[in-house]
């Protein structure tokens, strides 16, 4: 087993650079297509927000969901699904929200334990190339014996082992900082999530007390959805009133027949 360690030191760390380097593109491909992937999903969740609440206060589920299926955000594609559990109150809007962005969060955080990983052990990879090129200069310079003109060569190969270590750095620093911007994204939209899901639930207790009155008066609060399907059914009947009814420019037109 030490043979073998020791017949590995003798290729020096040449190779740990060409994987540092590999590590570097894959590195910058993940950051592009994160940065692409927020900035397409950028929104305004707190206007976004007060349009869905006021969507559902004139009882336009409709509308609502028209509203989050046009936003680009992840936080609207996670309150979403919410809109079919408004019959089952804050309680069942917060359970669905957060089983929603369970499930967002696995796109959110894809590349992220790559970077993370890369940003904390990229200086280590390189420290060992620099291990690898120095255990490699001093064989040489053991080989070389009393050999002056060998030296320069020597020191050449601990400089260069020394630009592994370097190496490492350079790319472990913007995996860092990539790493946190993500981060620093993704609870954004966690917290835009929460937002909208809070603004909801405020209005559904609200809707809970107006249910409540309804009972001590000795009657029933509709449904929901069926709130929903009667608003439906008035603008229905009124489009068709309004069409039947006649314009004031055919009236005349009328009485001269």
């Amino acid at each position: 087993m030490i043979e073998k360690l020791s017949k590995l030191a003798t290729y020096g760390g040449t190779w740990v650079l060409y994987l540092m380097i590999a590590l570097s593109i894959a590195s910058i491909a993940i950051m592009i297509e994160r940065a692409i992937f927020f900035a397409r999903r950028r929104d305004d969740d707190d206007a976004l927000a007060r349009k869905v609440v006021s969507a559902l206060r004139r009882h336009d589920v409709r509308e609502a969901d028209r509203l989050l299926g046009a936003s680009p955000s992840v936080a609207a594609a996670a309150v979403r699904p919410a809109l079919e559990w408004l019959d089952g109150g804050p309680d069942a809007i917060e359970e669905i929200v957060e089983a929603e962005m369970t499930k967002q969060r696995k796109e959110l955080e894809w590349g992220m334990t790559f970077l993370g990983t890369l940003g904390t052990n990229a200086p280590f990879v390189g420290l060992l190339g620099t291990v690898l090129g120095v255990i490699q200069a001093f064989q040489q310079l053991g080989a070389a014996g009393q050999n002056q003109g060998a030296m320069g060569s020597v020191m050449a190969g601990i400089a260069e082992a020394l630009i592994a270590t370097g190496v490492g750095l350079f790319v472990a620093l913007p995996a860092v900082v990539a790493y946190n911007l993500a981060q620093k994204r993704i609870n954004e939209i966690e917290q835009g999530a929460a937002q909208i899901t809070k603004r909801l639930m405020a209005f559904l207790k609200s809707e809970e007390k107006h249910a409540r009155e309804f009972h001590a008066l000795g009657e029933q609060r509709p449904a929901y959805h069926e709130l929903e399907a009667a608003r439906q059914h008035e603008d229905r009947s009124g489009d068709h009133l309004r069409s039947a009814t006649p314009s004031e420019g055919d009236e005349p037109l009328a009485e001269m027949s």
